[in-house]
């Protein structure tokens, strides 16, 4: 087929996915049709002449990746693949209907949309992921990422694009869709494509300027991307919003809005087809890559003594590099820290499975999610106070059903000295409110060690609390940590209250046990190492035999950490449940002393648990 023949092919079928997209959305009745239309030029070229895929199988191992960042675009996607032969065009009128897996932004209930986008600034991020994975694999498929102009005011674009000009990812491509126009004004460049490909130039990229709608450009760009060697490649592309459709076409005040029925006709009839939807022969993926070796065999088990003490985040350092050895699939991820977080055990034992990410959280969870989609188990660490820059990556991960790991590292009040900062009091409401997370706080080196290995065995987001300060073990290595569980470690006939906690305040709560104890007044202690899910049968049956009453201590604040986990876990049956938690805005200082100041030391669970304590004795006489 000669040039001129393939381009009319092409132009053609970049014809049939704007009429698709257009005819789905005024169909729904909403969505993004002129941002569609921007881009069907670049989408017909990629996935009809450039990407080497198999249409019947979207999720071969062989196939070019494709991510869609510019979500909003979702329905020249499903176009494309329609086009692809995957599924009839007709279905492609069920978009944005409850039960389609034509949803108005891609998930991967749609099979061929690896991860969730929409949220905008995150796919080069996961497509970086791809694009590294692909180059410690040894596989030969490409990456290619479709984004937005206005997206590139999002800081993740230049983290990833800075991260993958350092890994020199030559095997990514992203294309800029540069239309101009944004939901409520212009972009912040408009059609100045010049400063877009300085910009990735000094991020080390090969930067690319063509016109969007010139199907000869746009080859062009993908043979000359094909033979660039070290740099990821940018191709930046002018084009025009609502392009093809007169009353659209360049226009302001589209964005979101879909095309009236009793406007649709007018607009078809400016896209005329030469053709009557000829087959393209779509080139064949690559071999599939070599498939990761399965586990070697079980991660070794703890090796601690009782009462040794150890800090969580050290614990976490000594499992990871346990279970890089007997998992050639875990992948661990840095920002920075690994010295504090000490994951620099698993950096020395193995460099090649290890991505330093600098001082960029949110590329490093894109970048995590990224490689999960290649069957890689990602670890990513760094001080929790730092995973909330990146919670809307994590927040997408979860709507992708990401098997994502995060530990967080440095919680909580008991950091000391750094001060407010860096101490992390809202991480577990942060993870609790994930969709699909579960979430660990373990209290001692041994449960670190056990729920590392959990976290990798099971699907999903899983995230991992980890404290500085050293912590007495309290654990046998032969303890074994269920999901959901809890472990009571201190009971008695005669207690009297319940008191529950995790990390740091367990510890002060085994304290305070001693201490009433001593008065005569018995405690029920409970590890809550599992807060989602939580132990409810244990709890409730502590709580109705110690006066229907939980004590919850916290080195969180109160919203949303361990006693509102607790609260929605007992109320059913009718528990009360009091907190003792940060209430207060922490300052510097020692760890001992900021735990009393904030009211969650031993004392303060002494003097609560008491008046608990003959609460329920008064009740009872």
């Amino acid at each position: 087929m000669t040039q001129d023949q393939t381009i009319q092919l092409l132009r053609e079928k970049a014809t049939r996915l704007r009429i698709h997209s257009l005819r789905a959305t005024t169909a729904a009745g909403s969505g993004h049709p002129t941002s569609c239309l921007s881009a069907a030029d670049l989408v017909s070229a990629l996935f009809f002449h450039v990407m080497r895929y198999d249409p019947a199988n979207p999720t071969h191992p062989g196939n070019d990746r494709f991510v869609l960042s510019k979500g909003h675009a979702a329905p020249i996607l499903y176009a494309a693949w329609a086009e692809a032969g995957l599924f009839p065009a007709e279905k492609l009128l069920t978009l944005r209907q409850l039960g389609s897996e034509l949803e108005g932004h891609p998930t991967p209930r749609f099979a061929p949309s690896p991860v969730a986008t929409g949220s905008l600034g995150q796919g080069l991020s996961v497509g970086a992921g791809m694009a590294w994975a692909a180059k410690h694999d040894r596989a030969s498929y490409r990456v290619y990422v479709l984004m937005g102009d206005g997206e590139t005011a999002e800081g993740s674009v230049w983290e990833a694009a800075a991260f993958a000009g350092y890994y020199k990812l030559d095997n990514l491509v992203a294309l800029v869709d540069v239309n101009r126009l944004g939901q409520s004004d212009p972009t912040m460049y408009q059609h100045d494509t010049t400063i877009y490909a300085r910009r990735f130039a000094a991020f080390g990229w090969q930067a690319y300027e063509i016109d969007g709608h010139n199907l000869k450009d746009i080859l062009k760009a993908f043979d000359l991307a094909a033979k660039v060697k070290d740099q990821p490649v940018a191709i930046i592309a002018r084009t025009f919003k609502g392009k093809g459709v007169d009353f659209l076409e360049n226009k302001d005040g589209w964005h979101g809005k879909a095309v009236k029925k009793d406007d649709l006709e007018k607009a078809l009839q400016q896209l005329p087809l030469d053709g009557a939807g000829r087959t393209v022969s779509i080139p064949a993926p690559a071999s599939a890559p070599a498939r990761t070796a399965a586990p070697t065999g079980k991660m070794d088990p703890p090796d601690y003594q009782l009462g040794q003490t150890v800090a969580t985040r050290e614990a976490f350092g000594t499992a990871l590099k346990k279970l890089g050895a007997a998992d050639p699939r875990v992948v661990a991820l840095d920002g920075d820290v690994k010295n504090s977080t000490f994951s620099e055990e698993f950096a020395g034992s193995f460099a090649d499975r290890f991505i330093e990410c600098y001082i960029a959280e949110q590329n490093m969870i894109g970048v995590a999610v990224g490689l999960a989609t290649t069957g890689k188990i990602p670890f990513a660490s760094t001080f929790a106070c730092f995973l909330s820059r990146a919670y809307d990556h994590i927040r997408m991960a979860g709507i992708s059903r990401s098997n994502l790991k995060l530990v967080g590292t440095h919680a909580g009040v008991s950091i000391g000295e750094d001060g407010a900062s860096q101490m992390a009091l809202e991480d577990l409401a942060m993870m609790r409110a994930v969709a699909g997370s579960t979430v660990f706080y373990p209290s001692d080196a041994v449960a670190m060690e056990r729920l590392i290995e959990q976290a990798a065995q099971l699907p999903g987001i899983v995230y991992l609390r980890a404290t500085r300060m050293k912590t007495p073990v309290l654990y046998g290595n032969d303890e074994t940590f269920p999901v959901g569980g809890a472990k009571v470690l201190r009971q008695s006939d005669a207690d009297a209250v319940t008191l529950v906690a995790a990390g740091v305040t367990l510890h002060e709560a085994l304290k305070a046990h001693d201490t009433l104890k001593a008065e005569g007044i018995h405690a029920r202690v409970i590890d809550l190492y599992s807060v989602k899910p939580v132990d409810r049968k244990t709890l409730v049956a502590a709580a109705q035999a110690t006066g229907n009453t939980l004590l919850v201590v916290e080195d969180h604040y109160a919203e949303g950490g361990l006693g509102e986990a607790v609260a929605g876990a007992v109320s059913e049956a009718g528990v009360r449940v009091v907190g003792l938690a940060v209430r207060d805005f922490p300052t510097s200082g020692k760890p001992a002393e900021l735990l009393d100041v904030v009211g969650i030391s031993a004392r303060h669970i002494v003097e609560r648990a008491r008046a608990l304590a003959q609460q329920t004795a008064a009740a009872t006489r």
